[in-house]
């Protein structure tokens, strides 16, 4: 901190049909907002809707609402509320894939934030990474092998009931989604469920966590690349199923379709590389060698002393502490710098300081997530950094972490 001185100073989010998010970086908690419209708990987890999921939903009650007029004229105008039953019961089975994830989360020990309903399926928002790459491998397995139950669940209740009735349509309806989203969250590239299986299997082998995400990351950018170019081009030429003459309206729509699914796929696999590369550097985050030397100073010194002293001692923060020499208050930095040069002998530095709380008073050996945590827990701009006597070692600006943090990404991850 020099006298002179005038100048002064941040989810694996994943978004795909059934997707598990690991969140390496700034979190939001689930009161906060964002997380939709809260519906339940369920095993103490939230589960939200988001609001994108709405338009699906209105979306798939269109669609399916066309293909029931085919099959059951007879509905009529009912023939939408049949088709909104169906939106809901199949994200309804989203869910159930989703909690699958969250029970296995559960049982290794993983908090798990929330789950959220949104658009083209459900997130897991799971905090922390599995230590062990068997346990990535059923953790991402549990997903898409409860979609198959469902599916095999729901062709055995079709046996049990007429063909071509609305129970037997919505029945073969919800066999045939959830068996599309097994089939789609085993394809091998993040940040799909298959994905994470195929990164468990590198882990495995090389025995390095980041040389699986790598792999898996690639894998699942050249599986967005096929879906862009490739469902357009299997729907064209009915390989997915004929649908008779295809008009330009069809064509448009299955190349948007292709190219959102593309996109959710392509971004997914570069927040899962840039998930790993912060969880590799994350330990290089250390309080200790991130404090800055502070010099201790009672309530009524006024600022250009308290400068002084700072500059004569080599330190850049100041801690108000009493007559006793316990810290009480810590000077801000931004408040410094606003004040002019001229009036900094007539201004006291407990004009300056914001109160110390509990939550602003970090162990000297906190590093990596752990850190992070500590700083999130009580939002401040200074932390007093103490030693396990709780002598004071110095003060801890987030200024400071979010340089260094910045600087550790900035290199290369080794693979």
């Amino acid at each position: 901190m020099n006298q002179d001185d005038e100048s002064g100073e941040t989810t694996r989010p994943r978004s795909d049909t059934a997707g598990t998010p690991r969140d390496g970086g700034k979190r939001r908690r689930s009161g906060e907002p964002g997380g939709g419209i809260l519906m339940g708990r369920v095993f103490g987890v939230p589960v939200y809707v988001a609001p994108s999921w709405f338009l699906v939903a209105a979306l798939i009650t269109w669609v399916f609402g066309g293909q029931l007029d085919r099959v059951l004229p007879e509905l009529g105008g009912a023939r939408y509320l049949v088709s909104l039953f169906f939106a809901v019961a199949f994200y309804a089975s989203v869910l159930v894939h989703e909690l699958a994830h969250t029970v296995a989360a559960l049982r290794f020990k993983l908090p798990v934030r929330r789950i959220q309903l949104q658009f083209f399926g459900g997130v897991s928002e799971i905090e922390k990474e599995t230590e062990t790459p068997g346990r990535e491998f059923v953790l991402a397995f549990v997903g898409p092998l409860l979609s198959l139950v469902l599916s095999g669940v729901f062709y055995a209740a079709m046996q049990a009931v007429e063909p071509g009735t609305v129970p037997g349509v919505i029945l073969a309806g919800l066999m045939i989604s959830n068996l599309i989203v097994a089939a789609f969250n085993l394809l091998p590239g993040l940040p799909l469920d298959g994905g994470r299986m195929l990164r468990a299997v590198v882990w495995k082998i090389t025995g390095k966590a980041m040389s699986g995400t790598v792999a898996a990351a690639w894998v699942g950018r050249a599986l967005a690349i096929t879906v862009l170019i490739g469902l357009p081009l299997l729907t064209h030429t009915g390989a997915l199923g004929g649908r008779g003459e295809i008009s330009g309206m069809d064509t448009v729509t299955d190349a948007l379709l292709a190219a959102i699914l593309a996109a959710i796929i392509w971004t997914g696999a570069g927040n899962s590389l840039r998930m790993a590369r912060l969880r590799e550097h994350l330990p290089e985050l250390r309080a200790r060698s991130l404090t800055r030397r502070a010099v201790p100073v009672e309530s009524d010194t006024p600022l250009s002393e308290a400068l002084r002293r700072a500059n004569e001692a080599g330190a850049r923060a100041l801690v108000v502490v009493d007559g006793h020499g316990e810290p009480t208050a810590l000077v801000r930095e931004t408040a410094i710098v606003g004040i002019p040069q001229h009036r900094r002998p007539w201004v006291a530095v407990s004009g300056l300081a914001q109160d110390l709380t509990d939550g602003m008073r970090v162990p000297a050996e906190l590093a990596g997530e752990a850190l992070l945590d500590k700083l999130r827990e009580t939002p401040a701009t200074e932390y007093l950094v103490v030693e396990e006597t709780g002598e004071i070692y110095g003060v801890l600006s987030t200024a400071d972490v979010e340089r260094a943090f910045v600087r550790a990404m900035a290199r290369p991850t080794s693979s």
